[in-house]
């Protein structure tokens, strides 16, 4: 079986096991994270980043937000004179619109970690520097695209490889908008809620695409999507 879940924002791992556990997941089943592992709530998700880091059947796909942090590696490198000369206005700009993005308590956290444990920072960047923008799996007879946020300026012809960067964590799609019409799009980064509030914590399901961010940071309970039925498991039902 194949698990999608997505935008979980800081969840406490325990709460993420709990719900796999609720699901049936076991060591011959798959799980997805469609981005946006860390930031805004808790611990930052940093918790499970490390989980997913000894997982063998887990993967996360990249987001904007560990993009983000990504972007702001810099602050974990040592203080010398030469990596202050190199602190630069751009770099200033980066690290203030992470902060005010969320990513404060992850810093955080991350900084504690390293304290304590410089290498598991190091394992988690390099993870995060390896992690893909897409993949492309089966179940049930049906074919589907796993992405972070839906694909920005979508053309049917368009192979996924001509897709930027921001193009895979970056898209607000519309809720007319369409895509394949034999590959089903999975992706988070747009809380459900924002189509309306008859969506408010739930999965979002289009003839096309499907949207799975439903909003945990916002007080929602998260839930997981099973590609090979399309059956949902929300956590606390």
């Amino acid at each position: 079986m194949i698990y999608l879940t997505s935008d979980l924002h800081g969840l406490k791992l325990e709460k993420l096991k709990a719900l796999l556990k609720k699901a049936g997941f076991t060591d011959n089943d798959w799980l997805f994270i469609l981005g946006d592992v860390i930031d805004r709530q808790n611990d930052g998700g940093v918790e499970i980043l490390q989980w997913l880091l000894n997982q063998p059947n887990a993967q996360l796909i990249l987001g904007n937000h560990e993009a983000m942090l990504l972007s702001c590696d810099f602050i974990f490198e040592e203080i010398t004179d030469e990596s202050i000369n190199r602190f630069d206005t751009r770099k200033m700009q980066l690290l203030s619109n992470y902060m005010l993005n969320g990513g404060d308590v992850t810093l955080t956290f991350l900084r504690m970690l390293k304290n304590k444990t410089p290498e598991a920072v190091d394992d988690i960047l390099e993870y995060l520097r390896e992690a893909p923008f897409y993949e492309t799996v089966s179940a049930g007879g049906k074919d589907f695209l796993l992405v972070h946020s839906g694909l920005d300026n979508f053309s049917p012809d368009k192979k996924l490889s001509d897709y930027t960067a921001d193009e895979f964590i970056w898209a607000w799609p519309e809720l007319t908008d369409r895509y394949f019409d034999d590959v089903v799009t999975v992706f988070g980064h747009t809380p459900t809620f924002t189509y309306g509030e008859e969506y408010r914590g739930k999965i979002l399901k289009t003839d096309t695409w499907i949207d799975i961010d439903v909003g945990v940071p916002y007080g929602n309970n998260p839930v997981l999507l099973r590609l090979d039925d399309l059956e949902e498991i929300y956590f606390g039902e």
